[in-house]
């Protein structure tokens, strides 16, 4: 069986809609969906998500907006990056601190969390590791897919810095994804990749 790592954004949890539509649309072509709820805080998140990638061991990442500027730096691994926010530090200081709600449940049952200066320093220490070591191999295994109406989040220039336009691609849509976006816009790259 083949399987899919899902990487949830900001705020959210594995239990989010792109996670459930995935699961539901590939479990038919006997494809697992592993979507895990990611630490908040950023530098537990990365152990973590560098032990599930080792434990899991995905035959794709698929990750969305913080989820894929962590993505991002697990190298060696086909992943899609859909609206990475490669700045969620920047993003978070002028977003305003306190208590946030998640959007999706979370399975220790967690409502909301913290925003303070211990975060925002420790998605600064992270970001300073985003795009490096990526080798030509790597190169070929990372997809970019952009909403041309993003209008929250802009990582379209590290990207094709980074990556080059081989695998980038827009969308129509926004930061936050909807099934109808994710069917014609993630859904195909992902079969295609998995080769279903």
């Amino acid at each position: 069986m083949k399987t899919v790592l899902y990487l949830h954004g900001f705020a959210g949890s594995g239990a989010s809609g792109t996670a459930t539509y995935l699961r539901n649309a590939l479990y038919e072509q006997g494809v697992q969906v592993v979507a895990p709820d990611i630490p908040v805080m950023p530098v537990e998140a990365m152990t973590f998500l560098h032990e599930q990638v080792e434990s899991v061991r995905p035959d794709l990442i698929v990750a969305t907006s913080m989820g894929a500027m962590y993505a991002e730096q697990l190298r060696g691994w086909q992943r899609i990056l859909v609206n990475p926010s490669f700045c969620m530090a920047r993003l978070l200081t002028f977003g305003g601190m306190g208590r946030k709600p998640f959007r999706n449940p979370r399975q220790d049952g967690a409502k909301d969390f913290k925003v303070d200066k211990d975060m925002i320093a420790q998605f600064k220490e992270v970001e300073k590791h985003s795009f490096e070591g990526i080798t030509p191999d790597d190169r070929g295994l990372v997809y970019g897919l952009f909403g041309e109406h993003d209008k929250r989040v802009n990582c379209q220039p590290q990207f094709q810095k980074n990556y080059g336009r081989e695998h980038f691609s827009l969308f129509d849509g926004e930061h936050y994804l909807n099934d109808t976006v994710v069917k014609k816009a993630v859904l195909p790259l992902v079969r295609q990749l998995l080769s279903l």
